[in-house]
């Protein structure tokens, strides 16, 4: 996979090349590459931002660096013939482990990191000219730049990377991979400050330890996450998983999940 982040900041980017994600470039599994936006801005200020047409707080990033920083990106010769252009906005589609998942099946990923008030929105617009255009949001808050939001993000596509990750069954068992949370995990001591594992964790059996595992995965999700609980299809829950639904507060009506009329407050 080839990524390209374009930032004021490149030294904000460093991050990534520690950890799984720098041992992935390394090895030739990630080829990330990051610009410095001023360097396509030929004023003797290396000037990237200007006052907002129309008044109002801030400023708004030119067109024109970004412009170059991107045809430069587009144009280079191994690039892909039409690269995913993600921006982080606010006003952007919520990024989430979905989302995750279908990015690391892409095989040329660019990182637009806005700053101020954000870009010029013609840049967006003619960008869609030679780029797959996507504002992408981390969530309901605003953050100072784009920097943060493409760290999480690269983390989060990266490691689903074949070969990133050294176990790849860790991936099937983490939070979201399946619309839950993960369930919760133990080590040695078996006893640690008077709290002990749960005892069917040192059983050795496989099959209580998984249905155990998966209760803890729908009781947790049905008080942390609710709104995950109430989007489960009810086709993929057995018996088991009905009955650990019902103790959590929530219940199958007219093929949906739903919480328990009598259930008050306790689901979430």
């Amino acid at each position: 996979m080839r990524i390209d982040v374009v930032s004021i900041f490149p030294e904000y980017l460093d991050a990534l090349g520690l950890s799984l994600i720098g041992k992935a470039r390394r090895d030739g599994l990630l080829r990330l590459d990051v610009h410095d936006l001023r360097a396509f801005a030929h004023d003797r200020h290396r000037t990237v931002d200007d006052t907002p047409y129309g008044g109002g707080a801030g400023m708004v990033m030119k067109p024109g660096p970004w412009g170059e920083a991107l045809s430069a990106i587009a144009d280079a010769p191994d690039a892909a013939e039409r690269p995913l252009l993600i921006v982080p906005s606010p006003a952007g589609a919520v990024f989430n482990q979905a989302m995750a998942q279908e990015l690391s099946t892409r095989g040329h990923l660019v990182f637009a990191c806005g700053r101020y008030e954000g870009i010029d929105e013609r840049v967006l617009e003619w960008a869609a000219e030679r780029f797959e255009v996507r504002p992408v949001s981390l969530g309901d808050y605003v953050l100072n730049g784009g920097e943060v939001a493409v760290l999480a993000m690269v983390e989060a596509v990266g490691r689903l990377v074949p070969g990133v990750v050294g176990n790849p069954e860790s991936l099937v068992e983490e939070s979201h991979s399946d619309g839950l949370l993960e369930y919760p995990v133990y080590t040695k001591p078996p006893v640690w400050e008077g709290r002990a594992v749960p005892e069917v964790l040192l059983g050795g059996n496989h099959g209580k330890i998984a249905r155990f595992r998966r209760n803890e995965q729908l009781a947790r999700t049905a008080v942390r996450r609710p709104d995950l609980v109430l989007a489960i299809d009810p086709a993929g829950l057995n018996r088991h998983d009905r009955d650990a639904l019902w103790h959590a507060g929530f219940m199958i009506d007219d093929g949906r999940v739903v919480r328990r009329p009598d259930a008050g407050d306790t689901a979430g």
